[in-house]
């Protein structure tokens, strides 16, 4: 007889944790959440969601209020950081200006004791392993932005940590360097089978890379999923308008979301009866993106709260508008499925 395999423990536990500055509102407010072994997981919400500050609870840079951080079923809430299995890769990368590349990898070592032989050995198979081997001489000033960021990946593995932590590494990089590392970032998470936990305001950026996104605002957790599910199924109205692409319009069953690629525009001569999926609005923008148009609109019946915006947006693919294009001023009838909107929770 074969038994089923216990259930692994997660990588990460945050089990009630609380972060405090002074009296005011809590920075991070009593949150729960299990990211799993192996898994890229980003934070991600507006500045001041407490995003950050947790990364860095866990990181052990600073201290938890209350509540508990558990690293493969070990509490490690109160141990120093150097102590917690984990490593910190900084938005500054943070290299040391006076060092070369290998140093800078091979720096916590050395601190550690470890012989110049031994720890320029490792370092120089980390900087090989991140492409950067040819260059391990080179000082932070010679190097390019990207390659910096290999340096800082390379120093913070060689600490040979189970969670790797990166506080918005692409941030400094210029757009197109931005996609280039962050696929770069993917792979050697898939190729490292490490647990990676990535700080973002970019919601572009987490889609790209994670398996499982943490939406935050105002210090509390609003949804965990999949890219997929917390894009297409957002539970709130600030996940909706957070991630952008959908409108949160009131209907007579409640507040839904409708993404922007699943409404139609009608001429006005083929209206219907306004309904629950259905209804008229005037063009107040139109812009051409290439492969979309995307139509700006004034919603023009009375069907909406004062906590929605009148402001809908609608993408039309390029074929479509060419066949049928809309002016500026123009009334027009907005249609979607019934399935296409969801509940929204305020």
């Amino acid at each position: 007889m074969t038994l089923p395999e216990a259930p692994t423990s997660p990588a990460i536990e945050l089990i009630a944790l609380t972060k405090r500055y002074g009296t005011g509102a809590p920075a991070v407010d009593s949150i729960n959440l299990r990211i799993e072994r192996g898994s890229y997981c980003c934070l991600l919400g507006p500045s001041g969601c407490g995003k950050s500050t947790t990364l860095r609870m866990i990181a052990g840079h600073e201290s938890a209020t209350s509540g508990d951080i558990l690293l493969e079923n070990r509490n490690i809430t109160d141990l120093p950081a150097a102590s917690r299995g984990t490593a910190m890769m900084f938005q500054s990368f943070a290299l040391f200006p006076h060092l070369s590349a290998l140093d800078n990898v091979a720096f916590s070592l050395k601190m550690k004791g470890v012989d110049k032989a031994q720890r320029h050995a490792r370092a120089g198979e980390l900087l090989e392993r991140v492409a950067m081997g040819h260059l391990a001489e080179r000082k932070p000033s010679e190097l390019s932005g990207g390659q910096q960021q290999r340096v800082a990946l390379a120093r913070a593995l060689i600490t040979q940590p189970r969670v790797l932590l990166l506080d918005e590494p692409l941030s400094a990089l210029d757009p197109f360097l931005r996609i280039q590392m962050r696929a770069e970032l993917r792979r050697w998470q898939k190729e490292l089978g490490l647990t990676f936990i990535h700080v973002t305001h970019s919601q572009e950026e987490a889609m790209a890379l994670a398996d499982t996104m943490v939406v935050m605002n105002h210090g509390l957790i609003e949804q965990v999923g999949p890219p997929h599910t917390v894009y297409n199924r957002p539970v709130s109205e600030f996940v909706a308008r957070f991630m952008g692409g959908h409108n949160v319009m009131d209907t007579p069953a409640g507040k839904v979301g409708v993404r922007t690629d699943q409404i139609a525009v009608l001429p006005l001569a083929q209206a219907a009866t306004e309904s629950a999926t259905n209804r008229r609005a005037v063009i107040t923008d139109v812009e051409y993106q290439g492969t979309y148009v995307l139509l700006g609109l004034q919603n023009a019946g009375a069907a909406i709260s004062a906590s929605t915006t009148a402001e809908i947006s609608v993408m039309v693919s390029e074929a479509a508008f060419a066949a049928q294009p809309f002016a500026l001023g123009e009334e027009v009838q907005l249609a979607w499925a019934p399935d296409a909107a969801h509940a929204l929770a305020a």
